[in-house]
């Protein structure tokens, strides 16, 4: 152990961390944003954090702009050692491309491995369990400690989308997925379902640390609507009803195109899709086919916008499809919605986060895949606008008492510096 170890904001740069994600900014998903934000608090405490990643491509499979698909690549951001690794460039659509892209990030984020300096603590994200058997095998290159994070309950949740059928693949998926919680020293969850499901499995309680997602006050925070942008996209004076995230099979996103059709008697509602992702260029064929003029897909913006996105929409959407995988995650963007205290429609089965807005009366919950019940929802909010206020000022107080993003990440790096053995 080098040093010693105590929370807060005065840490010694005690602890070397490995971390593997899939996913990581200029990539704008939940993954990307939680690791860099996790990873930036942890280097400004004083930690050392590399991070191995791919070359940008999620979700289109193209890689972004200042980036080439080169066998491995370095970087500095924000503090972080970035290796970003060739990747086999694939839409996020079609399984098996998809387990490809897994499979090969698997074999050259192992590679680019070596060019780390030996850690105190390798970790490995998810949701897909490739990346954590990657951490997995890295660990015991490095000899160090490995931690799984698990951000979603994969296999369940692509065998509920539909998306694996195959018995074989799923009992192989699921021994996988039994594997990397045997050989992980720790877990860290994200939801109180996830440690429910993870217990279930056998994993003891005290080798979980759950971590909520958070916000970041600094960027998250209640600001005027940015007229530019509502003037660049023609919505001055409309009543901005969005929907900001991935665009794919989890969210039932046509369930907001009837719901577009439903409101097209109230001229001043506005739909804005923002974002990218497997069932994109359905809606927007869709949205063509129907002529719904009150919808506007505007696809993937930078995370830098995301907060004026926010600050100028008069509704915020947030919509789950009706499974029972789906009881048991958070989306993180919710929080980010309340921090800036705007008005938000929950779409989502009974499960941990409606239990969450509904006992803090943050938002108004509704039914998942009822095209009816969102549109009466946007009707009520117009028409009652100091109840939805009321609710907004509410979410801005429960999301600074509970989920800040600094005092999350400090949460993990304690558990990290436990499970490797540095804290007391």
């Amino acid at each position: 152990m080098r040093g010693s170890y105590t929370t807060g904001p005065d840490w010694r740069s005690v602890l070397r961390i490995l971390f593997l994600s899939h996913y990581f900014p200029p990539e704008v998903n939940a993954p990307a944003s939680r690791t860099h934000e996790h990873a930036r608090r942890w280097v400004a405490d004083g930690h050392e954090v590399t991070v191995i990643t791919g070359v940008p491509n999620h979700p289109r499979g193209e890689v972004f702009p200042g980036y080439e698909n080169r066998l491995l690549q370095e970087e500095n951001v924000d503090g972080i050692r970035v290796l970003r690794t060739w990747m086999y460039l694939t839409p996020n659509q079609g399984f098996l491309r998809r387990i490809a892209n897994y499979v090969l990030f698997l074999l050259t984020a192992t590679l680019a491995s070596f060019r780390a300096e030996r850690p105190d603590v390798v970790v490995a994200t998810s949701p897909q369990f490739f990346c954590g058997l990657a951490g997995m095998i890295v660990s015991r290159l490095k000899r160090r400690p490995f931690v799984l994070e698990v951000r979603d309950l994969w296999p369940d949740s692509i065998v509920q989308l539909g998306q694996l059928r195959n018995p074989r693949i799923i009992r192989a998926l699921e021994a996988l997925e039994t594997l990397l919680y045997r050989s992980a020293v720790a877990i860290v969850v994200n939801t109180g379902a996830f440690r429910e499901h993870l217990v279930a499995r056998g994993v003891p309680p005290e080798r979980i640390e759950l971590v909520y997602n958070g916000i970041d006050p600094a960027l998250f925070h209640p600001r005027e609507p940015d007229a530019e942008l509502l003037r660049q996209h023609a919505l001055e004076r409309r009543f901005v009803v969005t929907y900001m995230g991935t665009l794919g099979l989890a969210h039932g996103l046509s369930t907001i195109l009837e719901a577009a059709v439903d409101l097209q008697d109230r001229p001043r509602v506005q739909f804005v899709l923002i974002g990218d992702g497997a069932e994109r260029d359905r809606l927007e064929q869709e949205v063509r086919e129907r002529r719904l003029e009150n919808v506007k897909i505007l696809g993937l913006r930078p995370r830098a916008e995301v907060p004026g996105w926010i600050a100028s929409s008069d509704l915020l959407l947030v919509t789950l499809r009706d499974l029972p995988v789906f009881r048991t995650v958070i989306p993180s963007k919710l929080f980010e919605f309340v921090a800036q205290e705007r008005p938000v429609v929950l779409a989502a089965p009974k499960g941990e986060i409606r239990a969450l807005v509904e006992e803090a009366d943050v938002g108004l919950v509704i039914e998942p895949e009822q095209p009816e019940a969102l549109a009466r929802a946007v009707r009520r909010i117009m028409d009652e606008p100091e109840e939805a206020r009321a609710r907004a000022r509410r979410g801005l107080e429960w999301v600074r008492a509970g989920f800040l993003r600094d005092d999350q990440a400090r949460r993990m790096a304690d558990f990290l510096a436990r499970s490797a053995g540095c804290a007391p």
